[in-house]
């Protein structure tokens, strides 16, 4: 039997232990310190914010934040409800609370881990052997000072060989990344029951979904986890198949002020072909935030793992000359909306199984 006690393996600091934090960090964290015994003080509890894990049926990665929040709002289905429709903005006054000891319940087994400077849960858990999940969604179990919620994680089929991989701004959502003022308004200022789609990509997912009933799709973004609530009702709204998300923190980090979106990407795609050795990707994304270039070079450290990139077009797109990054390998297509896409895709991907091909254009 497994022991309940056993820590979770955490996700490794992107800076070495020995490394003096950046004074943007130093900064964060006495700020957030005094504001949290203030508030703690006021009678503020901590709440988790769970959001959809991903794994295998032997192992499975949890993702959660914890938050310091007036009583009021401890109760997540109340305030989810109240919280549906602001304006982008409110998402990021939060308060996160850093070093809480949050207990973790999969298959039966308990696992003890601890938030992070910014509040987040993010652990590799194993599954007791006698335990295996079943391919599809199943729920963990987290519990923080005396509160327990239930943590979605998407358990992919060990005979899955297909997945897609997608950008969120500008791929599945208009943002106008580009244009910095249009972004910002759409992102701080705009409801989100007013964010648009972008034409066809709905429509894409879905007949990929069709087409392989057991493939996951991950939505990886430079966004920030403060909008993923906002974000996964944006996506259920409009018909995209259901998956995890994989944002990032838009705070400090241990080594500057911003973290670096395309590493995040990178890693993210990574860690994805590190957890399921069996699936070949679809990397979709766009041409505003070098998701290209990302996901070419992703191509070229994991051979044979890519099926094809899919990359929808935007205005006043940043590139990067084809002459600093390696050759695809992989197919590679462009288009304005999903519908081109998909003509295009059509003429690399087959049915049921994705397979090698031509490197079409326009």
């Amino acid at each position: 039997m497994p022991d309940a006690s056993a820590p979770a393996t955490t996700t490794p600091p992107t800076a070495r232990p020995t490394q003096r934090p950046h004074v943007a960090a130093l900064i964060e964290d006495r700020v957030g310190a005094v504001a949290g015994a203030v508030l703690r003080r006021w009678g503020w509890v901590p709440r988790i914010i769970t959001y959809t894990g991903y794994g295998t049926s032997t192992r499975v990665r949890v993702l959660a934040r914890v938050l310091l929040v007036p009583p009021s709002r401890a109760d997540g289905r109340r305030a989810a409800v109240r919280d549906g429709d602001r304006r982008g903005l409110w998402s990021y006054l939060t308060v996160q609370a850093p070093g809480e000891r949050v207990r973790v319940v999969v298959g039966g087994a308990g696992h003890d881990v601890v938030t992070d400077r910014a509040g987040y849960v993010d652990a590799e858990v194993s599954v007791p052997a006698d335990a295996a999940l079943a391919p599809g969604r199943c729920d963990v179990t987290l519990s923080a000072a005396g509160r327990a919620v239930s943590a979605p994680v998407l358990v992919v089929d060990d005979d899955a060989t297909f997945g897609v991989v997608s950008d969120i701004d500008d791929t599945t959502m208009i943002t106008a990344v580009p244009r910095p003022f249009v972004a910002a308004w759409n992102t701080f200022v705009t409801r989100a029951s007013a964010r648009r789609p972008v034409p066809g990509m709905a429509a894409l997912y879905r007949r990929l979904a069709a087409e392989h009933p057991d493939a996951p799709f991950v939505y990886l973004s430079n966004g920030a986890w403060n909008t993923a609530g906002t974000l996964a009702r944006f996506l259920d709204r409009h018909g995209f198949p259901p998956g995890p998300l994989l944002l990032t923190d838009w705070g400090p980090t241990q080594t500057g002020w911003f973290r670096s979106g395309q590493q995040h990407k990178s890693d993210s795609l990574d860690r994805l072909a590190r957890t399921f050795p069996q699936v070949r990707w679809l990397l979709v994304g766009d041409a505003g935030q070098l998701d290209e270039d990302v996901y070419v070079r992703a191509s070229a450290r994991w051979p044979g793992r890519v099926a094809a990139i899919a990359i929808r077009r935007v205005e006043r797109a940043r590139t990067h000359p084809d002459s600093e990054r390696p050759d695809p390998g992989v197919p590679l297509v462009r288009g304005a909306d999903g519908a081109q896409l998909a003509e295009r895709l059509d003429d690399v991907l087959g049915p049921r199984h994705p397979r090698s091909g031509t490197n079409p254009d326009s």
